[in-house]
């Protein structure tokens, strides 16, 4: 005789459901994850509002019990500030008086047309590249008084004037000139 194997019980033995642990882990991960957030935008408004109220004093950061790989720098936060140009005025720049055409009629005084040489005394980097800067100058010689002009600085380095054409009173006469004003429009 055959042996035969005993039947299957029924119904088969049930798996156990899944533990409710589970569940509440995922629900930890996502409220620590939601924290780390808030967190992060907190100390981020932190570093921006100081930022804004003095540039001269550097920015706090805020801790956070969120774990560190979820913690945003303050630095990588900070936007890109402007950059800061240096404010210019008369003493920022020399002049000198370069003579191009000079015609002289004995006693009689001398026609002479002059082009301003400007240099500005600092880095030319340090102005602002965007800003046009009018530059008065008052040129000392003319027979009937003194002559003002205005030169155009702009890009930080090209300079737009119109030469100035004077008559001396003698071909001895000294011409001369000074920066009277400068203005960033």
């Amino acid at each position: 005789m055959t042996h035969t194997p005993p039947p299957p019980e029924f119904p088969p033995p049930m798996q156990p459901e899944p533990s409710a642990p589970t569940r509440n882990r995922t629900n930890a991960i996502i409220i620590g994850a939601a924290a780390a957030v808030i967190a992060a935008v907190v100390a981020t408004g932190i570093v921006v509002v100081q930022s804004r109220d003095d540039d001269s004093k550097p920015a706090a950061t805020a801790k956070s019990s969120a774990p560190a790989e979820d913690v945003v720098t303050a630095a990588a936060e900070e936007p890109d500030s402007e950059p800061t140009y240096d404010e210019v005025d008369a003493d920022s720049f020399a002049i000198a008086l370069r003579t191009t055409e000079r015609q002289c009629f004995g006693s009689a005084g001398c026609n002479v047309t002059v082009e301003p040489k400007v240099t500005y005394l600092g880095i030319s980097e340090d102005i602002n590249p965007n800003a046009v800067y009018e530059i008065t100058y008052e040129i000392n010689g003319d027979e009937s008084g003194p002559v003002i002009e205005t030169a155009e600085l702009s890009d930080q380095t090209s300079l737009r004037y119109t030469p100035s054409l004077i008559s001396t009173a003698s071909s001895d006469t000294e011409v001369s000139v000074e920066i009277t004003d400068v203005l960033e429009r």
